[in-house]
């Protein structure tokens, strides 16, 4: 009687012998099946046999998902996010598992999935959300214990491809300018529109999605309380709460106020003219007269379009948002401030994405190189011979070490010790022979060195040396090293 694991053609099954009652259950690996078989343990411990009941049947996982996403996906996920994951349940999974069931799954089984989407040419990114999709309905089934663990648990690792990911790219102050003078040319009705996405960052969703009420413009351009909120976006046919489901107050720059304030007035005037008062529930940018949001689709082709009657290089209509945090960045805008206008979750994501663009701002660096540097000043300085300590230093303007030449201006490693050796090389030292004529090395020497803490110490071959030391010390890069100079007299006599 008992629960044991043992694995049977490929494969790792629990058998169960409980008072007469057998049953086998295969479990998809041998770590699994040694965590339910603790779990069987314990339940039989206290008397809970229903894992010797019949097995339900196992739904395969077309069927399993096509129920997750009728029940928990529109309780759990957003309505944009549940359509997201039967797309790629549709296109990527259902054509692999669809007729599989659950239990069948198996960490091998998804790893070759993997591998035949790297071999279609997919991209990273791509086989990531695939995955994902295929993650979560069987995170499903194990909370409703259909499966003891999940089998697609960490198997991002094993996502090679060698197709690149796309890179976010930002337009250049020039280029902004340059195409928003096109887009006044080419199609003035969506100026406003482009305008809105350089200026304010919105994303394409929420730019749909914008209502008259959403804007307070201040009582003039001077007034700082002036912004966007943001609290809503158009995908997919319907109306959702912005990314991270979270309303946020994008500031607006005194250019787009005028340009949406003139906007207004013309739509003002033609609800004036339909009996209408008030604007705050119509949407900014519609797609016909029924009021409806404007199709995604004409951005993702005007924009193109655009981009070349003015002659400029490739663009998404997503980059003119990584233009808006590109330059914000480089305008010297707090990462928090950045971070809060684009309505990111975390500053890292702020700062793995825009900073990295402001590519210009670090050039001076580079043109650094090319300039020669100026020769070092000698650390040491000729000693006068017949001035006196006093006046030499009343003489002798104080020097003043550029510390432009070795650390500008918000330099994270500077070097205050290099700098603090080099202001002591310059000062005036006075020639240390002076001192001596006050007090001669032959009765300062003995006093240093007494007898009872310097036995075996030939005390006549120390004085002998003592007369020529004044000489010596004349000179400047002697004098440099006075505070040293007796630590070698121990051992001479060895």
């Amino acid at each position: 009687m008992g629960v044991k694991v043992k694995k049977y053609k490929g494969s790792w099954y629990i058998f169960i012998d409980y008072h007469g009652q057998r049953k086998a259950k295969k479990v998809g690996t041998r770590e699994a099946a040694e965590k339910v078989k603790r779990e069987i343990e314990a339940r039989l411990a206290l008397g809970d046999v229903s894992v010797l009941e019949p097995a339900k049947p196992v739904p395969t996982f077309s069927a399993y998902a096509e129920r997750w996403l009728k029940t928990d996906a529109l309780t759990k996920c957003k309505v944009s996010t549940a359509n997201f994951y039967a797309d790629y349940q549709k296109r990527y999974v259902l054509p692999q598992f669809g007729d599989t069931e659950l239990t069948a799954i198996t960490r091998d089984a998804i790893k070759d999935f993997i591998a035949h989407l790297v071999e279609r040419g997919l991209a990273k990114n791509t086989i990531r959300l695939a995955v994902a999709s295929l993650r979560v309905v069987l995170s499903a089934a194990v909370e409703d214990g259909i499966l003891a663990s999940n089998p697609a648990a960490k198997v991002g690792q094993f996502v090679q491809t060698e197709k690149p990911e796309r890179q976010a790219m930002a337009m250049e102050p020039e280029e902004v300018e340059l195409f928003l003078t096109a887009v006044r040319e080419q199609c003035p009705d969506y100026y406003p529109l482009f305008l809105i996405a350089l200026r304010g960052g919105l994303r394409e969703g929420e730019i749909l999605g914008l209502k008259w009420g959403d804007f307070q413009f201040g009582q003039d351009e001077d007034d700082k309380n002036r912004y966007i909120f943001v609290q809503r976006r158009w995908y997919r046919g319907t109306f959702s709460t912005p990314k991270g489901r979270a309303a946020r107050r994008v500031d607006m720059s005194r250019q787009l106020r005028k340009v949406l304030l003139e906007l207004r007035d013309q739509r003002l005037l033609q609800a004036y003219q339909q009996g209408r008062t008030s604007i705050a529930d119509d949407l900014v940018f519609p797609g016909n007269r029924k009021g409806e949001p404007l199709r995604a689709r004409v951005l993702q082709d005007t924009c193109p379009r655009v981009l070349a009657v003015a002659g400029m290089r490739k663009f998404r209509f997503h980059d003119l948002r990584n233009t808006f945090g590109s330059l914000l960045i480089e305008e010297g805008a707090p990462l928090p401030y950045v971070r809060d206008q684009m309505g990111h979750s975390s500053i890292q994501i702020t700062a793995d994405k825009y900073v990295h663009l402001v590519a210009r701002r670090n050039v001076h660096f580079i043109d650094r190189l090319d300039t020669p540097t100026s020769p070092q000043q000698s650390a040491t300085q000729t000693q006068p011979k017949n001035e006196s300590p006093v006046q030499h230093a009343s003489e002798s303007p104080p020097q003043v070490i550029d510390r432009k030449g070795w650390c500008e201006r918000g330099d994270s490693n500077p070097h205050p010790l290099r700098d603090q050796i080099l202001s002591l090389a310059r000062l005036p030292i006075p020639p240390l022979s002076l001192a001596f004529t006050r007090f001669p090395l032959h009765n300062v020497l003995p006093a240093l060195c007494p007898a009872h803490l310097t036995p075996g110490l030939n005390r006549s071959r120390l004085l002998r040396i003592c007369p020529p030391l004044p000489s010596i010390l004349r000179r400047p890069a002697v004098s440099l090293i006075f505070p040293f100079p007796f630590f070698f007299l121990f051992f001479l006599d060895k």
